[in-house]
């Protein structure tokens, strides 16, 4: 079985998805950042506007679109606290 990353994707108001996932991806203003299991702890500022992408098991893919806020890896799992999220249109 294939290891998996705690997400918690969280905006001012609410908490928006929470759950397992095989991958995130977020824009910071550092540039395209990717998060696998194991990552080393990092802390990171969202572009803005930007976009959080999370890799499911299952090959399904979320994206939502953010605004402002930070990213969180710690090796408990993945936060990412977010002025606003909301999904992405495609």
């Amino acid at each position: 079985m294939a290891k998996t990353l705690k997400v918690d994707l969280v905006a001012v108001e609410e908490s928006v998805w929470s759950g397992e996932a095989e991958m995130l991806s977020a824009r910071t203003t550092e540039g395209e950042l990717g998060v696998l299991p194991g990552h080393a702890p990092l802390l990171g500022q969202l572009a803005n506007p930007g976009q959080v992408r999370i890799k499911l098991a299952d090959g399904q893919e979320l994206a939502y679109d953010v605004d402002g806020g930070f990213l969180s890896v710690t090796a408990e799992g993945v936060t990412v606290l977010a002025e606003s999220a909301t999904p992405a249109s495609n």
